[in-house]
């Protein structure tokens, strides 16, 4: 097991034991049907996934249909007219791009907070131990590309830490840089430490300093065009209930 994932444990069991039956009780509506289509950033994968079964458990009738991908990539799609009920980001700057140009109404809220973590393969080939080795160029290094939530996150570990990295690879979301590292493809990358609990085995995670001044926070809010504006509205009253709250901290998420 990783050290990320030892890191969240005792928190997650703390949520959880906080919550009742009264949140799923709050959500169930018999008047929420239908399909929901959620955006949603790919660090919110496994998360969203469970969530998005709970939430059809908790109102018999709807089903949750999920486009996961990068913040970036899914606030330029909705702009451009793509049919969906709920955005849900892992940084304010694409909420904002959504929210400007009209398609959101409703104030997003931020149900969830994220932080960095260094991964490594299993057995860590490489021998890398802190964010330093990122300017290695005899490494092999894949970082998240910068217009996406995780590689500005990124950026800013670097320019706090005053390291200049030498990536070999930028991808377009973090599932992507997550998978060179899994795969053996590179020594080490930058992801979210919840990517690198979720990876299990398949990886090592190495938390480090600069990562506390580089937090993401992940606003959601109904569309406003939304096919199914009452089911968009539940979800996301669901996602910032006490159960929402405990799957993410189990997770590694911090609460907002």
């Amino acid at each position: 097991m990783s050290r990320i994932a030892n890191s969240v444990l005792v928190g997650a069991a703390l949520v959880l034991a906080g919550c009742g039956s009264g949140d799923r009780a709050a959500t169930a509506s018999g008047t929420v049907t239908g399909d929901v289509t959620v955006f949603a950033a790919a660090s919110l994968t496994e998360t969203f996934t469970r969530l998005g079964e709970d939430f059809e458990e908790a109102n018999p009738g709807t089903k949750v249909r999920f486009n996961f991908g990068g913040s970036s990539a899914l606030a330029q799609q909705l702009d451009q007219g793509a049919p969906a009920d709920v955005f849900a980001s892992a940084a304010p700057a694409n909420m904002k791009q959504v929210t400007d140009t009209k398609t959101i109404t409703d104030a997003p809220r931020t149900f969830a907070k994220n932080k960095l973590a260094i991964v490594v393969p299993k057995g860590n080939p490489g021998g890398i131990s802190r964010l330093a080795d990122f300017a290695d160029a005899g490494k092999k290094i894949a970082l998240c590309a910068e217009q996406v939530p995780c590689g500005a996150a990124s950026k800013k570990v670097f320019e706090l830490a005053k390291v200049t990295p030498a990536p070999d690879t930028l991808e377009q979301d973090v599932k992507a840089v997550l998978t060179k590292v899994s795969l053996g493809e590179v020594d080490a990358a930058l992801v979210y430490r919840t990517d690198a609990k979720a990876a299990g085995d398949k990886v090592e995670g190495i938390e480090f300093a600069e990562s506390a001044q580089a937090v993401n926070d992940y606003p959601i809010a109904p569309l406003a065009k939304a096919p199914n504006a009452v089911a968009a509205k539940a979800f996301v009253d669901f996602v910032l209930s006490g159960k929402g709250r405990a799957v993410l901290s189990a997770a590694g998420f911090d609460n907002p």
